[in-house]
């Protein structure tokens, strides 16, 4: 048998519960089809790139299936048939990932940047605050004054 990553997008009118029972489903389908799904995660509501078939959010799924070719391709019918169902990609893979996926990791990036500290621009010109008045862009106003 071979190794699969399936993600799957969702109505944003079907409510949670129905999208966990719809993941049953399939799980299920792939099950009777002599295959196994070793991991089932939910990526909840997330805005859409763009529109498909007039909906703006859609609730992500993502399941590692072990299975016969035959078995996805019947998963990829029944999700095809659903009305819910507005996209889906099955990929296969040489293994599974066993811990989580790249979208429910914290994202920490921020922090492991470090401090940005006083470093020069990088086209050479001085930032805010380095002038005599704290402004270092545009006209002085001295002779404005009277």
């Amino acid at each position: 048998m071979a190794f699969y990553e399936n993600v799957f997008v969702v109505r944003q009118d079907v409510a949670s519960t129905q999208v966990e029972a719809l993941t049953e489903t399939y799980a299920t389908l792939i099950k009777d089809n002599g295959g196994t799904v070793s991991k089932k995660e939910f990526w909840g509501l997330k805005s859409l790139t763009y529109r498909i078939r007039k909906n703006r959010k859609g609730h992500f799924v993502l399941m590692n299936i072990d299975a016969p070719p035959a078995a996805v391709i019947e998963l990829e019918r029944n999700m095809r048939i659903n009305e819910d169902v507005l996209r889906y990609l099955t990929v296969r893979v040489e293994a599974l990932d066993e811990g989580p996926s790249a979208m429910m990791q914290k994202r920490d990036d921020r922090d492991e940047r470090g401090p940005r500290g006083d470093r020069p621009r990088r086209d050479g010109r001085r930032s805010f605050g380095d002038g005599p008045s704290g402004f270092s862009d545009g006209p002085s106003n001295e002779g404005d004054r009277a």
